[in-house]
């Protein structure tokens, strides 16, 4: 019973591509969760300051708005296995050249400016890497009715890396430095390297478009807007990444200044919002179908949103730590639906605008929503700042119902039109197109 429910959840690893892509990236996500946990604890303890952890997070990704659109409308020119190829030896170039700065001392309380121009290359690399991944997905597995499990159990490694990762980030950061914790996270990109370097995919021959990248642009964004599912999964996915997703920003604060606490406060956070979040990767992949996930969606997203409410006034650690169990639960959902859903959907010839829509979205909506939330965390304070976001997520979330049906209704128009309705698996199917 247990191994058929493993081998049912998992059952996009039995595509050895797959998992090759699968045993690389899980090494390499645990260094990014080290990271991100020394970073944003590295930033905080040598400026003070909750206006530049948010700068921070904005350069990394505010790259993504003018440079994902162009990536999206080149995805079927390039080699996306090749390219990915190119951006994990860039990331780990980047992540030595600050391991290295911080280490040798260089990276100081007088001088901090290289933090944020290595936070702008990141970004820029992150631009071309992540829609091209997102893409990658289904180069290769070769399957579309198993991309929405390779969605799912991509969304459970991304989060088992998370559950490790910070706690060990903060673990690290008390026993060595954070220059040792970015030097970990520059080694973890050898294996994800490796593996890529072992995958077999074979592309047709490239054929050469005269059509104008600006023009296959506008009709990415277009298609996008003219379909209603999409239009609204992309429209919850930035009130979700401005308002609700920008909480990760203040936690250092949290930890520090709320909770009374040190870098192993901020790893434990991280790591419980890392087992609710692996939770629902779980849970998620044991779908068969796509059937039902548009009334999760909005379920989550209510329970993510509460949830923040009430650790926005915690002064409990264990309450904190139960609190974020919900909300990675419910945010890892939110987010890992809208890209099943939207993958599921997408035509695929408009699959590579689509989906650098889609990271173009996150990208830019997560940085100013960094940039929002520590400038008002600085004027109000990080409890009443979270408290105030997470009631706008809420409140989405609550005036979504009344167009439930809708979604619905367009939805599945969508799947029968570009011949996917086998990732809802209705038994039948019809529609007026």
């Amino acid at each position: 019973m247990i191994l058929r429910f493993i081998r049912k959840t998992f059952v996009s690893l039995s595509i050895r591509n797959y998992r090759l892509f699968f045993t690389g990236q899980v090494i390499s996500l645990i260094g990014t969760w080290i990271q991100r946990t020394t970073m944003g604890w590295f930033v905080y303890r040598l400026t003070n300051s909750a206006f530049l952890l948010g700068l921070v997070s904005f350069l990394s990704m505010i790259p993504s708005l003018p440079i994902s659109p162009f990536v999206g409308a080149w995805a079927d020119r390039w080699n996306r296995h090749h390219t990915v190829i190119y951006t994990q030896i860039a990331f780990l170039i980047q992540n030595a050249i600050l391991a290295t700065m911080v280490l040798t001392g260089f990276i100081n309380t007088q001088r901090q400016y290289p933090i944020l121009i290595l936070a702008l290359a990141q970004g820029i690399i992150e631009a071309v890497d992540s829609p091209i991944r997102q893409n990658l997905l289904i180069d290769l597995i070769g399957d579309k009715k198993m991309l929405p499990n390779a969605i799912a159990t991509n969304s459970a490694m991304f989060n088992a890396a998370r559950l490790v990762g910070p706690a060990v980030g903060g673990f690290l950061i008390v026993l060595f430095s954070e220059g040792v914790c970015f030097a970990i996270n520059a080694a973890s990109y050898l294996p994800v390297i490796i593996t890529l370097l072992m995958i077999k995919v074979n592309y047709p021959k490239l054929v050469h478009h005269k059509e104008s990248v600006f023009r296959k642009i506008t009709e990415g964004w277009a298609y996008a807007y003219r379909s209603f599912p999409i239009r609204y999964l992309l429209m919850n996915l930035s009130i979700y990444t401005l308002f609700g997703m920008s909480y990760s920003t203040l936690l250092p604060v949290f930890a520090k200044d709320v909770l009374g606490g040190d870098s192993s406060t901020q790893g434990l956070l991280m790591s419980t919002a890392g087992i609710g979040a692996l939770t629902g990767s779980i849970v998620l992949a044991s779908k068969t179908s796509i059937r039902g996930l548009p009334q999760r969606l909005l379920l989550v997203g209510i329970l993510a949103s509460t949830s923040m409410i009430f650790f926005s006034r915690s002064l409990s650690l264990p309450i904190s730590m139960f609190l974020m169990l919900f909300i990675g639960f419910g945010m890892m959902m939110n987010m890992a639906t809208t890209n099943t859903l939207i993958q599921s959907l997408v035509s695929d010839d408009m699959r590579g605008r689509v989906l650098s829509s889609y990271t173009m979205t996150f990208m830019s909506m997560s940085p100013f929503g960094s940039l929002i939330i520590g400038s008002l965390s600085a004027k109000f304070g990080a409890q009443y700042t979270m408290l105030a976001c997470s009631s706008i997520c809420l409140l989405w979330s609550l005036s979504s119902f009344s167009i439930l049906n809708r979604f619905i209704t367009n939805m599945l128009k969508m799947l029968v039109r570009n011949s996917n309705s086998g990732v809802y698996r209705m038994p039948r199917l019809r529609l007026n197109q």
